[in-house]
Formats: C-alpha cells, structure tokens, sequence
C-alpha cells in the first residue's frame, strides 16, 4: 500500500482556521496532530487493505487518512456538520482520483456523503450524525472500529456500536487513560466497575498502550491510552443482556454495600437476592467489584428463574448506563 500524506500539526491548524473551527470541550475535540501515533494506532488495530472500518469522530481526518493508507474502505460518523462538510475535500486531497457522491440519507435519516474510486469502491462514507443515534450504517457491515474518542461519550458510544454492529470483530480506540483502565480492568481491581463488566459481556478488553498529551491539539489536561477490544460471546445462562445489565447496575450503584443487600431492591428482597447469589456460586458478602460478568451473568439468570422480572426493575437498562 502506498504511503499517503498525514496530516501535520500545521496542516491541521490550517484546515480549522479556513473552517472557523474553533475546537471544543463539549464536542471533545483534541484533534491529533502526530503522524506516527496515527499509523500507531492502525497497526494496532491490525487493519488490512479491502477491510471496512468505522471511526467515530474523525474530526479533521488526521486518522481516516491513516486508515485509508492502510487499504481499508472507512465509514466516518461525525456529530458536527463543519467537520462532516470538511472531511471529503481533505480526503479527497490527499488520495487524487476519488468521485464525490452525495448519497441518499440512512434509515435513520442521517445525509451521506461518498467518495468513490474509478474501481466503483466506495473509500470514504461520511455519515452525519450523533454515534449514538446510528442504528444502520450504509455499504457493507463494518469488521473493526477505530477512533479517537471523547471522554464523556467513549464508554456509550463502544457498548453501543458492540451491541448494534454484529459484525465488528474488533475495536481499537483512544480515550481517556482513566476511562482506558476502568473498560480493561479486571475484577478486584480499583478501577473495575460498570464499564469493565458490561464490556466484558461483549469483549475481551486490554490497555494496549500510553499516548502523551503533546501529540493533541489543543493539548488536554491528561494523557490518553489505547484500548483494544476483541468481540467474545456473550456468557450463555439463559438471561439477556438487559437482565445482566440491570444486576450489575444495582450492584455498582452503592459500591460499599455487600450484594446480599445491593440487589435486594432488583430482587425483591434481601432473602431472594441471597438464595440467587448462593445458587449462582457468589458469595452474599461480597461486594459488586469482585465478581466476573460469567458470575453477574448465572445471578441474573437465577433471579429470572425464579420468576423476578428484571426488565420491570430497570432504571436504564441501555447498552451504556450506570456508572458508564
């Protein structure tokens, strides 16, 4: 694959001034100006040529270039119109000979955008839109997700894609160092909760590298990571995903408490919260931060089986919720 020009810390302070792009807290946007921990961040990913990828938030485009240098067809979802509009010139102006097709809008009711080469293969599909509003992704179905993600939506935004895109075998993401250790953490771990339960249920997670601030603009006030996630069954208990979800909700949602009486409320009662605990093996005393999500997994199918409607009892059963 030949070597595409990234963009550069110049480059990309150019694109935002002739935008009027003034970068965000709101949106998250620390847009990446280092070439090197882009094609990091692909190789990391293990993209092959031909391969479908989805980026959440390309901003600029700094990594839908590197990804597109690797060979792979890109799907960019992007919440803010200014970069949506900007990002097919920039792309267009780094790889020559790409037709630009304004497309009809998703299911969901999202404009697209493509850009297509003399072989009729779409490289690039811009999609307006919220990530978490996106329910269909126009072409084929995606095999990996990577992106530069915001910390205040990373955690939603990766249940959510898990959960909706069936096809995604892997994700690699940077995101807050904080938020990388909570969605890897092993249980018994500090940092072990919510997010390191629910990924768990779709994925084996692991923190697979530090990023320094330097390689940002405007520079953050904390260091990033990489995270990788590689999809897994889910465990097979006979209970859904809502179920296990409301159980590890109600056991985070007080950590200090034991889960005899963290999940009294979801279970009825702290005597139907015993029995399904010790039917599941889990000792009662023990506290939400110390059990696996197969152990979340067996309590939430007890308490199913004993005719506690779960679904009923749910706050937030969403995909990203308590604590996420």
């Amino acid at each position: 694959m030949s070597v595409t020009s990234l963009l550069g810390p110049a480059q990309i302070r150019e694109l935002a001034e002739q935008a009027g792009i003034r970068p965000t807290k709101t949106l998250g946007q620390n847009f990446v100006i280092d070439g090197g921990t882009v094609r990091k961040i692909v190789r990391q990913a293990e993209v092959v040529a031909g391969e479908r990828v989805v980026e959440i938030g390309p901003g600029l485009g700094s990594l839908t270039l590197g990804l597109l240098e690797a060979g792979a067809d890109v799907v960019a979802v992007e919440i803010d119109p200014v970069l949506a509009r900007l990002l097919p010139g920039t792309v267009a102006a780094h790889l020559p000979g790409l037709e630009r097709i304004d497309d009809e809008p998703t299911a969901d009711g999202a404009p697209v955008v493509r850009l297509r080469d003399a072989q009729g293969r779409d490289r690039l599909t811009v999609v307006l839109s919220d990530a978490l509003d996106v329910h269909v992704l126009p072409g084929p179905p995606p095999t990996a997700l990577v992106a530069n993600l915001p910390y205040n939506v990373s955690v939603p935004v990766l249940l959510t894609f898990l959960e909706r895109f069936a096809s995604l075998e892997r994700l690699l993401v940077m995101v807050q160092a904080e938020v990388a250790d909570r969605i890897a953490a092993p249980p018994g771990s500090r940092t072990y909760g919510v997010p390191s339960v629910k990924a768990a249920w779709w994925a084996a997670a692991r923190r697979t590298a530090t990023v320094g601030r330097s390689v940002f603009w405007p520079v953050p006030n904390v260091d990033s990571a990489l995270v990788r996630l590689d999809r897994r069954e889910p465990p097979s208990v006979g209970a859904s995903r809502e179920d296990v979800f409301v159980v590890v909700d109600a056991a985070f949602a007080q950590r200090r408490k034991m889960l005899r009486s963290a999940l009294a409320g979801v279970a009825g009662s702290a005597e139907l919260a015993v029995a399904a605990l010790d039917a599941a093996g889990v000792d009662p005393q023990a506290r939400g931060e110390t059990v696996d999500v197969e152990a979340f997994a067996r309590v939430a199918a007890h308490l199913v089986g004993s005719g506690v409607a779960l679904g009923d009892r749910s706050l937030r059963a969403r995909p990203g919720t308590v604590g996420a």
